[in-house]
């Protein structure tokens, strides 16, 4: 799942941020609500996260909620969730009104917090999966991080599961490697050009293993095109 978290550098902002890259997703940071109104425009998110531990920021993420909405819808339908710090009814009750579509307190629970983002997204935008026109579904599994096909099921590397993820978001059509790259590697503002190819070549060796018919195509000069082929 790609989202886009906003958070002012404090410890919890931290905590999160590495609990969910460890859930297998790929992570755009936005300092400030400013900042992630502009990156929510520029690109599609499954989610947007904004963090705001301090009680005395509330206000201005209840007055900036609308645009954030607004500009999640522009290119995608993103689930938008707020997560602040000690709150009450009252402010959980005005974060939703303003827009978000969930509102945490602390103390939370990260494992409730994600399903309910995953609950969200499925709702909005559906699961990630893809279909070939040969009628062959492929689907993710994020707790197990495999690739699934009818009854077999591929294990896969948390870097393997993010690229598979980006190129099924456009199945049967070629996705950029820049596009690529900031999915798949967003912790890197630089990556070599051989650190994909590598990657490519370990996943499609673990394809032809185990799920022949799933391919990888190299588009010359342009990126990489997931498809299904049947004999």
């Amino acid at each position: 799942m790609r989202i886009l978290f906003v958070a002012a550098a404090h410890p919890e902002a931290v905590w999160l941020f590495r609990a969910l890259q460890e859930s297998a997703h790929s992570l755009q940071r936005a300092d400030t609500l400013r900042d992630g109104i502009f990156l929510a425009r520029q690109e599609p998110f499954d989610a947007v996260i904004v963090l705001s531990p301090d009680s005395a920021s509330y206000a201005d993420v209840h007055s900036s909620l609308p645009a954030l909405c607004a500009a999640a819808g522009t290119s995608s339908t993103a689930a938008v969730l707020v997560v602040l710090g000690i709150a009450n009814a009252n402010d959980r009750t005005r974060m939703l009104r303003a827009g978000a579509d969930a509102c945490f307190c602390q103390p939370y629970s990260f494992r409730e917090m994600h399903e309910r983002m995953q609950a969200l997204q499925r709702t909005l935008a559906a699961r990630i999966h893809g279909e070939s026109a040969h009628g062959v579904a492929l689907s993710l599994d994020p707790l197990t991080r495999e690739l699934v096909s009818a009854e077999c099921r591929l294990s896969v590397t948390r870097r393997e599961y993010l690229l598979i993820e980006c190129l099924m978001r456009q199945m049967n059509a070629p996705v950029p490697r820049d596009q690529l790259i900031r999915y798949a590697w967003p912790e890197s503002d630089e990556v070599d050009p051989a650190s994909i190819n590598l990657a490519v070549s370990r996943l499609r060796r673990k394809l032809t293993h185990s799920l022949p018919h799933v391919q990888i195509d190299t588009i010359s000069r342009y990126g990489y095109q997931l498809s299904v082929v049947i004999a």
